[in-house]
């Protein structure tokens, strides 16, 4: 908590920056999967509170899917990608060569597509990170879930012992000519792992 409340604008700026590359990461390795050429927005990056996570996003009856990671390492904590329940369909559809808006709903299939698109865009906006930072960070394997915003993000910020009550937030908008795919990736360091990947970075904790 401390740390969170340490942290000035160019500790913020560095953050995002970092962010953006990791998007952008993401967004090379989906349009590598996709066979096709992929846009990428970052309409926001920032540290946010819960509360504020959760109007980002969303409203907490959403139906959203989740592809979660626990990270060890010398900085331990959380990354998982969240995506609206329209574009996780829609990623299965381009994933499974169906036309877009054929999905309707999760089967196993789907989910198991979703947990290894999770995987790859998670990890490449990982490695980014792990890049800027020199630290490595090992993640477990993937969890999926398909529940609703609320349950998703009190599940991730509360379970684990993390009680977390901010992350880091990546609003990420991959696009075509026919969809926009809208993820949110974050990332909760967990103790004292915000000191750390600031010292690593060499900015140092507080203003």
């Amino acid at each position: 908590m401390e740390a969170w409340q340490g942290l000035n604008a160019f500790h913020l700026n560095v953050l995002k920056e970092i962010g953006n590359i990791g998007a952008g990461n993401a967004a090379t390795a989906m349009a590598s999967m996709l066979n096709r050429r992929i846009g990428m927005t970052v309409p926001r990056a920032g540290v946010l509170p819960l509360a504020e996570i959760t109007r980002l996003v969303g409203h907490e009856e959403d139906p959203v899917a989740c592809v979660e990671f626990n990270l060890s390492g010398r900085a331990p904590g959380k990354i998982f990608l969240l995506l609206t329940r329209e574009s996780a369909f829609y990623l299965v559809d381009f994933l499974l060569g169906k036309p877009p808006g054929t999905t309707g709903a999760l089967d196993d299939m789907g989910i198991s597509v979703l947990t290894e698109v999770g995987n790859i865009l998670t990890g490449s906006f990982l490695n980014a990170f792990a890049d800027f930072c020199r630290l490595e960070f090992i993640p477990s394997v993937p969890a999926f879930a398909f529940d609703m915003l609320g349950a998703v993000l009190s599940s991730a910020f509360l379970e684990g012992g993390y009680f977390a009550d901010r992350a880091l937030v990546i609003e990420t908008q991959f696009y075509d000519a026919e969809v926009t795919i809208k993820g949110h990736f974050f990332l909760i360091p967990e103790g004292e792992s915000l000191n750390i990947i600031l010292e690593a970075l060499g900015l140092g904790a507080g203003p």
